[in-house]
């Protein structure tokens, strides 16, 4: 069965064609990647794909630029595999993550989402465990049984408003779900853990297999990191978790919705952030901050 592997691009290109070796590089040889360029200002970008001598290759740039959204949006407009995986344009597949997704698929034939073992790297591509992700491997991502671990409906949306433990990158989805299921507009932030919590209103499930398989890259500099200095992420943040709760409480998922309330995690997070926003962050940054910490 063919997966096809899409990357929407806007970054350095030399991380860029980092991540297309490692899908050339799969062991599985049944893909077709697909890089959508949107309208990165360089000219040896498109001259780089016209030298690749693969036909599993595709490469497209969008007539304007679209943003991160839009770009994603075209990317499920395009996809016509059963599976597929929206692919960081810095980051990178190991050999075996195209195998270990496929097994994961033939054991749970329903699956909405996959979710393989990851490991950090920084922008040079030295590997890490900064407390972010300490948190989301050790106490937040759910203990496999026999290899793997399911999570459907309830306790899928339960899990990931706890604490959001998933890798958007690294995330292969059944293709049908993602066009049936949009991303919410007015959350640019945290988008892809709006979209995956409509999967699990939807009575979607969850498949998580350990067996790493994924390098994610965290940038020091990320536009990330600049969203929680200015208060961005926060606020975007505080205006999901009120709909988190309205939404469960609509499906009478009573638990989820209490967590969703609580939101402990994410209030620990700005507490964590804290004494780097009073250090760099801005007035608004500041105040966004504090009201995650202390608001009801």
């Amino acid at each position: 069965m063919t997966h096809e592997i899409f990357v929407p691009f806007w970054g350095d290109p030399e991380l860029l064609y980092e991540t297309v070796a490692s899908v050339l590089a799969q062991s599985d040889p049944e893909w077709r990647m697909i890089v959508i360029d949107d309208c990165y200002p360089d000219e040896n970008v498109p001259a780089y794909f016209a030298a690749l001598d693969d036909p599993r290759v595709t490469y497209v740039r969008n007539e304007v630029n679209l943003g991160i959204t839009e770009n994603y949006r075209e990317a499920i407009r395009r996809a016509s595999s059963p599976y597929i995986t929206i692919l960081g344009c810095d980051d990178l597949m190991h050999p075996e993550y195209l195998r270990v997704i496929k097994r994961a698929m033939v054991r749970i034939p329903d699956a909405d989402v996959i979710q393989p073992g990851v490991v950090v790297i920084d922008e040079h591509g030295v590997e890490g465990l900064p407390l972010v992700d300490h948190v989301k491997q050790r106490l937040l991502a759910p203990k496999p049984v026999d290899g793997i671990a399911v999570l459907r409906g309830s306790e899928m949306a339960t899990s990931l408003i706890r604490g959001d433990w998933l890798y958007w990158p690294s995330l292969t989805f059944r293709t049908e779900t993602l066009k049936r299921i949009d991303f919410r507009d007015g959350l640019p932030i945290i988008q892809d853990l709006a979209l995956l919590m409509d999967v699990a209103f939807d009575d979607g499930s969850l498949v998580f297999v350990p067996d790493v398989v994924f390098s994610y890259r965290r940038h020091g500099s990320s536009a990330s990191q600049k969203t929680l200095l200015d208060g961005r992420r926060f606020a975007d943040e505080r205006t999901y978790y009120r709909q988190a709760v309205a939404l469960a409480k609509a499906k009478g998922w009573s638990r989820t919705a209490r967590t969703a309330r609580m939101r402990t995690m994410s209030r620990l997070h700005a507490v964590t952030e804290l004494p780097g926003v009073l250090r760099h962050g801005n007035r608004a940054g500041l105040q966004s901050t504090l009201a995650h910490i202390f608001a009801l």
